[in-house]
């Protein structure tokens, strides 16, 4: 029932909804309103529960308290879930056509199935202005969504994905004692609309076509079947011309046709004529 294949459709929404993220900067000002440094927050693919885990606990290393856990801001996304949206769904039968470089034989698929993809963005820091910064660099695209493009395949290319924007929550929790550290999370929660894609198959244009033409009146007229397997008449078209034409499907002017008429107990053609369209 299932055939082998992969089109990395859904690591490449991955990749696309990660690389939204992968330039923010955070600004640290002076007392005189003046910057003192710009930092890059780096970002990596994982549950905020990992980092968060990785801050709190010791280095699995050493217990060394000179170890570094874990440099602050820090930006952590993850697919966080997958659903189907029948609100997009197309004509399941609908197809995709696309010709191959040198004309020799196309490329189809069905139509796409519609899905929602969740990710969570999670923004941890050690100060609050930092989440604020970070904060204020995405909320503005988002109106509620940005729109993306991305080339799935040799078919289904500059395919438009719209990303709105959920939902943010600020987490600022201070379990423990006095001396415990404060954790302060800036939690986004965004839906993808985007898409999957079945098996590409590809099959050879059709250059040539036979039509054989059963004319009843004169059939019944000459009191029996006649001619070559009983035909009255035959058509041949050529899609690309006559044989020997060096024209491709997609720059042809137009198609050649052959007609014989058959008659008589011979089965001998009785008129025979050709022509271009």
């Amino acid at each position: 029932m299932f055939d082998i294949f992969y089109n990395q459709a859904v690591r490449k929404i991955t990749v696309a909804f990660g690389s939204l993220f992968n330039n923010i900067y955070v600004t640290r000002l002076n007392a005189d309103g003046t910057t003192e440094k710009q930092i890059r927050v780096p970002l990596g693919y994982g549950p905020k529960q990992k980092y968060i885990r990785r801050l709190n606990e010791a280095s699995s290393i050493s217990d060394d308290a000179n170890d570094v856990q874990i440099t602050l801001p820090r930006l952590a996304f993850s697919m966080t879930g997958v659903e189907y949206d029948s609100s997009r769904k197309k004509n399941t039968l609908q197809q995709r056509f696309i010709e191959h470089a040198d004309n020799s034989k196309t490329y189809t698929n069905y139509s796409e199935v519609p899905y929602n993809f969740t990710f969570t963005v999670s923004a941890m820091v050690k100060f609050m202005e930092d989440g604020l910064c970070i904060m204020e660099q995405i909320l503005p695209y988002f109106t509620p969504e940005f729109t993306v493009t991305i080339n799935f395949n040799d078919i289904n290319q500059k395919v438009d994905i719209p990303i709105v924007l959920g939902s943010v929550t600020v987490n600022e929790e201070y379990e423990g004692d006095f001396d415990a550290r404060r954790l302060i999370t800036f939690d986004m929660e965004f839906t993808a609309k985007a898409q999957v894609y079945g098996k590409t198959k590809s099959s050879k244009i059709i250059q040539t076509t036979t039509t054989t033409i059963w004319n009843l009146e004169e059939l019944l007229a000459d009191g029996g079947i006649s001619g070559p397997t009983g035909a009255q008449s035959k058509i041949t078209v050529g899609i690309t011309g006559p044989s020997g034409a060096s024209s491709g499907i997609g720059d042809f002017t137009g198609y050649t046709t052959s007609v014989s008429v058959y008659g008589g107990p011979s089965g001998s053609a009785i008129d025979e004529g050709g022509n271009d369209t």
